[in-house]
C-alpha cells in the first residue's frame, strides 16, 4: 500500500525515533509499504518518520545506478549493489571516514528543494536486518550518502539542517511556505 509521505513542518520529522525492539507482522508490513511508497515516489530512500512512524527503520535502493559507488564491502567481502538492494535496516550505527564530499540532495519530505550537502564520503555502517541478522557495509558514493540521509531522519535531522548558511538564506522563503502548507 502506498503511504502518505509527510512534509516539512510535520513534527514527526524532528523526533528522535525509538529503536525497533521486535520485528513483528506490523513492522514487516510497514517495510513492504515503505518500499512500495519509495518506488512510487521515485526516491532512493525512505525512513519510517517520513510516513509518520517514529521508528528507527529505513529502506534504500540505489540499484538504478550500479556505478554510483566506487567500492562496496559487505561483511568484509567485496560485493555488488544488486546483491543487497533493496537495503532494509533498523537501528543503524554509522562510522564516518574523514574525507568530506559535497553533492546535491533532495528529500521526499521537502518537495521541490535541492541543495548541496557536505557529508563524509566514506562510511562503515552496522545495519541490523529485520530477519535478525546484521550486515556491515563499507562504501562511498550515493549509497553512503543515502544511508547517512535516512539515518539523519531517524535522529530528527533534515538535509536542510546540513547546508551552508548562504544556501539556507536562499531557500528560507520556500521552506517557510512548505511549513505553512
Amino acid at each position: 500500500m502506498i503511504l502518505e509521505i509527510v512534509q516539512y513542518g510535520h513534527p514527526v520529522l524532528r523526533e528522535k525515533c525509538r529503536e525497533v525492539q521486535e520485528v513483528d507482522e506490523r513492522v514487516r508490513q510497514l517495510v513492504a509499504d515503505m518500499l512500495e511508497t519509495m518506488y512510487d515516489a521515485e526516491g532512493v530512500g525512505l525512513a519510517a518518520p517520513q510516513v509518520g512512524v517514529a521508528l528507527r527503520l529505513a529502506v534504500v535502493d540505489v540499484s538504478h545506478d550500479p556505478e554510483c559507488v566506487s567500492y562496496l564491502r559487505v561483511n568484509g567481502q567485496d560485493a555488488e549493489l544488486k546483491d543487497i538492494m533493496p537495503l532494509v535496516f533498523i537501528n543503524p550505527e554509522l562510522e564516518f571516514g574523514s574525507r568530506k564530499e559535497k553533492s546535491p540532495e533532495g528529500c521526499l519530505s521537502i518537495d521541490g528543494i535541492r541543495a548541496e550537502v557536505s557529508r563524509p564520503a566514506d562510511i562503515k555502517a552496522r545495519l541490523p536486518q529485520i530477519d535478525g541478522g546484521v550486515v556491515e557495509i563499507e562504501t562511498d558514493g550515493l549509497l553512503a550518502r543515502a544511508i547517512q540521509h535516512e539515518t539523519d531522519h531517524l535522529n530528527g535531522v533534515l538535509f536542510v539542517d546540513r547546508i551552508s548558511p548562504a544556501a539556507k538564506v536562499r531557500i528560507k522563503g520556500r521552506l517557510r511556505r512548505l511549513n505553512e502548507e
